[in-house]
């Protein structure tokens, strides 16, 4: 352990070295064009590492299960939403069903309505709430 930190810490040691050579032995005020430069470069360096390496996730998955799904054991999803086959038998997870738990996104019409119309009123409220409050701010200036 005694070896590693110590290599860890001659480590750390040559690489501040390096960077206050590199920042003050030659180094002087770019142009506005070699600025424009080097933000573009910092700039490429994550997007081009992040392209590569989910290029790289994506063969990866590929080699394992193919490029369409054709090297999976089973293909079809069993049970949509809210419900589970378990034992062969269907079951409803989420509040009120097996493990309790929150309600599920199932997006049936009767929740989408119910949803559209609670948003509804909340949205009513909050512009209630910024009528009060704009009347409020005219009222100070007017006084």
């Amino acid at each position: 352990m005694n070896r590693l930190q110590a290599s860890v810490q001659t480590f750390h040691e040559r690489h501040e070295r390096l960077k206050k050579y590199v920042h003050t032995a030659w180094r002087y005020p770019l142009p506005r064009w070699g600025r424009v430069c080097m933000g573009f470069v910092y700039f490429s360096i994550p997007v081009v590492g992040g392209y590569a390496v989910m290029q790289w996730a994506i063969g990866r998955s590929h080699d394992s299960i193919g490029e369409r799904g054709e090297k999976l054991q089973e293909k079809e999803v069993e049970g949509v939403g809210d419900t589970v086959l378990v034992g062969g038998e269907q079951h409803k997870i989420g509040a009120g069903g097996l493990g309790m738990g929150v309600n599920l996104a199932v997006s049936n019409k009767a929740d989408q309505e119910r949803n559209k119309v609670m948003l509804e009123k909340f949205f009513e409220k909050e512009r209630r709430k910024r009528r009060k409050l704009e009347h409020q701010k005219e009222e100070k200036q007017h006084q």
